[in-house]
């Protein structure tokens, strides 16, 4: 198994440098398998959609098509897959941000009765509660 990085995910998915998204593109296709699949940490998809979001300016749907991709690939092992399933369909039904379903979600996983939050947004999730 190998673990990625959040600046190859982003390279891959924004195609947006030559050498390096060619890089990650070969790393993406190629060199991962089922049997040497690609390691998605929980911190690494959240600073993946975060800068998508903010720094390439993508909406919320395409944001949702790139973690769909992402759970879809038979050489990705993604970290608290249930989880990120669960945030991704908080984020297709404009349910709050992706970060906050994960973290709800993850939460409630781990047997939190619920989740304290000064953010109002993140009421619309299940489990948060306004402090």
């Amino acid at each position: 198994m190998i673990g990625l990085d959040t600046n190859i995910l982003v390279r891959y998915f924004a195609q947006d440098d030559p050498v390096q998204s060619h890089k990650a593109t070969v790393v993406m296709e190629q060199r991962l398998t089922e049997q040497s699949p690609g390691f998605v940490s929980i911190v690494a998809l959240a600073e993946t959609v975060w800068v998508l979001e903010r720094s390439y300016r993508l909406r919320k749907q395409e944001i949702a098509i790139v973690i769909e991709r992402i759970l879809g690939a038979d050489a990705l092992l993604v970290e608290h897959e249930a989880e990120v399933a669960t945030a991704l369909t908080a984020l297709w039904e404009g349910r709050g941000s992706f970060a906050d379903a994960l973290v709800g979600a993850i939460n409630a996983q781990a047997g939190c009765s619920r989740t304290l939050t000064f953010d109002r947004k993140a009421l619309r999730l299940p489990g948060f509660e306004l402090l």
